[in-house]
């Protein structure tokens, strides 16, 4: 036996798997539920370095070795964590085809002194999901080719409610004439989806959900007055650049382009004639500032037209919510391909900050663990913007247990289900 199968298993029920499967590195954490219900403890971490051909573009690729990889990354955290099982599960999606949006319906009230009650307001919120539906079809419709492609709705979240102007937070029992709701939603195709429920089956894990990671790092920070928060995050993985944008409190939306972390790795291995795994620790030691001087000058010259166009990624992402208002000037950055010091220059350059309408001079800082207030790090390994991630699925697992029983978040989830099974 090994020393691991010594340890004293135990079986606690409040215990959630995060795991996010990304294109270079596999993470899974145990976190518990504290009694509070309002607050998660990691005990337990996992990373395992993917097989070059396991994933391509932030999209499994190859099932059965990210089965393996996973595998190891679980297992790992639950060595760590001295437990044998765990209940619940979030797995994390990413990809181009990932879309993320938010959707607006003005609804005019025939009569405007009655007050708003759930059959009017279950009508309503339908309205929206059916028009948000729509769209998202007809958009990868477009960038695919493929006129009827298959997706599902994986994540939706209240943005915004108005009743005549005014917000408000629950429009039930209110009276007035026009009202406006606005409901972020996150749709991906089944494709990809069905290939991570292959992967949870064949883990054993019991999904709570499967969330698009960018919506799941956008909700992670919370400020005291949420309603004047407004800010663009960029979570840069192996495969993919995701972004996310928060106007007043709410995500308006999100936008993922295909070009990450790998894409520096293998320019490096091209131009210096490394193998992928050399040019890949190359790069790390880079990032940290271990390499010498001369080195580090080479990589930092090499990397500059690199950055540049990833730049340009970012840029073409953001102008769909610059059409409609000023962009927000905070830039909060996460994931692995964040380290690399060329991103943040690239992002506080002048010129490119003069090609798009911000409300005012950027201003870029990274996300850190301790930024996510709702869950607690005991294991000492959670300690920079790589980990961001894996650690705002354990945030938005939390955060549905939390909102399960809400009014609005009860009826936004049956209408959800309604669209499925239509």
């Amino acid at each position: 036996m090994g020393f691991f199968s010594k340890l004293p298993w135990k079986r606690e029920p409040n215990l959630i798997l995060a795991l996010d499967i990304g294109t270079e590195v596999v993470k899974a954490l145990i976190f518990r539920v504290d009694e509070d219900q309002k607050h998660g403890v990691v005990i337990g971490a996992g990373r395992v370095a993917q097989k070059i051909g396991n994933m391509q573009s932030g999209a499994v690729s190859d099932i059965g070795g990210v089965i393996k990889s996973s595998r190891e990354a679980i297992l790992l955290a639950k060595e760590k964590a001295g437990v044998k099982r765990v209940e619940k599960s979030i797995i994390g999606i990413a990809g181009e085809l990932v879309k993320g949006t938010t959707t607006t319906v003005h609804y005019e009230r025939v009569n405007p002194e009655m007050h708003i009650g759930i059959p009017e307001l279950k009508m309503i919120i339908q309205k929206v999901q059916e028009k948000a539906y729509q769209r998202i079809k007809r958009q990868l419709s477009w960038e695919t080719g493929q006129d009827d492609i298959d997706v599902k709705l994986i994540n939706a979240t209240i943005v915004d409610v108005r009743i005549d102007g005014y917000h408000i937070l629950n429009p039930v029992n209110f009276q007035g004439r026009d009202v406006s709701m606005s409901v972020f939603n996150a749709y991906a195709p089944m494709i990809h989806l069905g290939a991570l429920q292959t992967i949870a089956d064949e883990l054993d894990l019991d999904l709570l959900s499967i969330a698009a990671e960018p919506y799941a790092v956008a909700r992670s920070i919370e400020v005291e007055d949420m309603l004047d928060f407004s800010a663009i995050f960029i979570d840069v993985g192996g495969g993919t650049t995701d972004i996310a944008v928060v106007r007043n409190g709410g995500l308006e939306g999100t936008k993922m382009f295909a070009l990450g972390g790998r894409a520096f790795t293998k320019r490096l291995a091209q131009e210096f004639h490394l193998t992928f795994d050399v040019a890949e620790q190359m790069k790390i030691d880079y990032a940290n500032g271990r390499l010498k001087g001369e080195d580090s000058a080479r990589l930092a010259a090499l990397y500059a037209d690199d950055c540049r166009v990833w730049l340009g990624g970012v840029e073409l992402s953001l102008l769909e919510f610059a059409e409609t208002d000023l962009l927000p000037s905070r830039i909060f950055l996460c994931g692995g391909g964040s380290a690399l010091p060329g991103i943040k220059q690239a992002l506080l350059s002048p010129e490119w900050a003069q090609s798009l309408p911000f409300s005012k001079q950027p201003q870029v800082g990274f996300l850190q663990p301790r930024d996510i207030i709702r869950i607690t790090d005991t294991t000492g390994e959670l300690n920079n913007p790589q980990d961001i991630t894996p650690i705002g699925l354990a945030n938005l697992a939390l955060l549905d247990h939390i909102e399960e029983e809400k009014m609005l978040s009860s009826i936004l989830r049956r209408s959800m289900e309604s669209i499925e099974k239509n």
